[in-house]
């Protein structure tokens, strides 16, 4: 198994932990000395976390967080300067919001990292739910958040983002790319007929790629450049695989999902499901290969001290900005009224620890809850520990302590 880390980038001294500190600086993702401790604070873990053995990092995609966060404007930017500090560690933005984004300069801007960081990018993509930004840097496509409903708009969202991708995949993949997308109202070259009148035809019949330029000097494609590092492009991920419909095109585009369901058993069917659709295509994986699972770990020497760290500052920032989202259904116990929402009360410690969703405590209540997951997948390929209330909230010291004490007393259990 390898073992990532997965950052929401929090500016310190935000949300309740510095609740008197947050409003004075109002607001705060605007505060210039603030986003320098951000930025200092997650170099200082990307380079220890590359030091100490994990096997990647990745960071999601948001924007607009005033109040500092979620606070990953742009991953690929900030993965670059990440790639610069470390030596061995994979990089992953989780994900890459493709409803977002022009599928050219997206593609562009991947393979430059893909360079960058020579093949230790991962890409990770994702269809956007939350409406304060996707609304807004989605609207060239008509694209709204993902609502995961099944309505008009939840159902044009997946569609933007599978022709996103396609187009992303083409200008990886061909040397010479000419294309009309129904779906976005977009077209490679512009206009597709073609370009007359391009004034270096004989430089790009000459130098260019093969087709580009037609023996009337009209230009009949583009070669978007560079070509990744990797061939032919990074491994592609998802993140929060949680829908069946999801999970099917996921196997269908060969991405490999990230959960981010509670349960083991849960995840044990989303993976089961995984491998039956994989196998319809011909890639034969076995139960839980091709495969993440993420959960919010706290460690310490013991549990008690585990708890007291992690836990009450935990379930605060938790309940009050997730939950709005409806993130505290993932703590649902099937004891719950199923027509009642979760209350923000019950987003405590003790029923994340319940639904397994935490794994907070010693090394061995740690180990005993990632073995309760290969029981049930025997070839999980991967573990992420979701640093949600700790980089930002806590000491620097003691983030790295918890890593560091991952690194050394969970890794060597489970590598191999």
């Amino acid at each position: 198994m390898k073992f990532a880390i997965f950052l929401n980038p929090q500016i310190p001294g935000s949300g309740w932990a510095a609740e008197e500190n947050a409003k004075a600086r109002r607001p705060i993702g605007r505060d210039r000395e603030s986003y320098q401790k951000l930025l200092h604070e997650v170099r200082e873990i990307a380079v220890h976390a590359d030091r100490i053995g994990f096997d990647a990092l990745m960071m999601t995609e948001h924007h607009f967080h005033s109040e500092g966060f979620e606070f990953s404007v742009n991953p690929l930017m900030f993965l670059t300067d990440l790639a610069a500090r470390t030596e061995r560690i994979l990089l992953a933005p989780l994900g890459l919001v493709l409803p977002t984004w022009d599928p050219i300069r997206a593609a562009e801007d991947v393979a430059l990292l893909d360079h960058f960081s020579r093949g230790r990018l991962r890409l990770g993509v994702a269809r956007g739910y939350q409406a304060r930004w996707a609304n807004v840097l989605g609207q060239r496509w008509h694209a709204s958040a993902a609502r995961s409903d099944g309505s008009k708009s939840d159902n044009r969202n997946f569609d933007v983002f599978g022709e996103v991708l396609k187009i992303m995949k083409m200008a990886w993949e061909q040397d010479s790319l000419r294309y009309r997308s129904d779906v976005l109202d977009y077209e490679v070259p512009a206009p597709y007929e073609g370009l007359e009148g391009w004034p270096a035809q004989e430089w790009t019949r000459t130098f260019g790629a093969p087709g580009e330029i037609d023996e009337n000097g009209v230009l009949r494609s583009v070669s978007v450049c560079p070509k990744p590092y990797q061939d032919p492009h990074p491994e592609l991920w998802q993140p929060f695989t949680v829908s069946d419909r999801s999970v099917v095109r996921a196997a269908q585009e060969g991405i490999l999902p990230w959960m981010f369901t509670p349960n083991p058993d849960e995840h044990a069917k989303k993976a089961k499901l995984y491998q039956d659709e994989c196998a319809k295509l011909g890639r034969d994986y076995r139960l839980g290969e091709h495969t993440g699972i993420l959960k919010i770990v706290g460690m310490a020497d013991t549990r008690e001290e585990a708890i007291a760290t992690y836990g009450q500052g935990m379930q605060k920032d938790f309940a009050s900005f997730f939950g709005p989202f409806g993130y505290l259904e993932v703590l649902r116990k099937q004891e719950d009224d199923k027509h009642q929402p979760i209350s923000p009360e019950k987003g405590d410690f003790k029923r994340m620890a319940d639904v397994e969703m935490a794994l907070i405590g010693g090394p061995d209540d740690v180990k005993r809850g990632i073995q309760r997951m290969l029981d049930r997948m025997p070839d999980l390929e991967w573990f992420g520990l979701f640093m949600q209330g700790q980089q930002g909230v806590l000491p620097l010291d003691t983030v790295k302590r918890n890593l560091e004490l991952f690194a050394t007393k969970v890794i060597p259990e489970f590598q191999g």
